[in-house]
């Protein structure tokens, strides 16, 4: 894998996020397959996983960016309404309960939001 391909991807301005708000969407490789990904503002931390529920691997926005429950507390799949821990990704209610998220790394500074890959999630331009 080239040292470049781990470079810092920007997602978004920082002010984009709001806390329990919509999220901004991105895609990552695992091996050869695109996954969806996302990253949301949860008490004033930017938090980054896969788009993809722990219960069955499909993707959790209920419209596209909406991850966050009517209360703006946990994320929510839309298919069975699993409930996960914005801060840390776990199952906290519903069919996959003690399971969780995927947790991509996530920085933010200078104003802005960047992934930080590393090894299994790499960029799509990676090789």
């Amino acid at each position: 894998m080239p040292e470049a391909s781990l470079e810092p991807r920007r997602l978004c301005a920082a002010e984009e996020l709001v806390d329990g708000g919509a999220g901004v969407r991105f895609a990552v490789r695992l091996n050869t397959r695109e996954i969806g990904a996302f990253v949301v503002r949860y008490d004033g931390a930017a938090h980054g996983y896969l788009n993809q529920c722990a219960h069955v691997p499909m993707e959790l926005d209920w419209q596209e960016g909406q991850f966050f429950d009517s209360a703006g507390l946990y994320l929510m799949c839309a298919t069975h309404g699993a409930t996960y821990a914005p801060d840390t990704g776990l199952c906290v209610g519903g069919p996959c309960k003690g399971a969780a998220l995927a947790k991509l790394r996530i920085e933010e500074r200078e104003g802005a939001v960047f992934w930080l890959p590393e090894p299994p999630f790499f960029p799509l331009d990676a090789e």
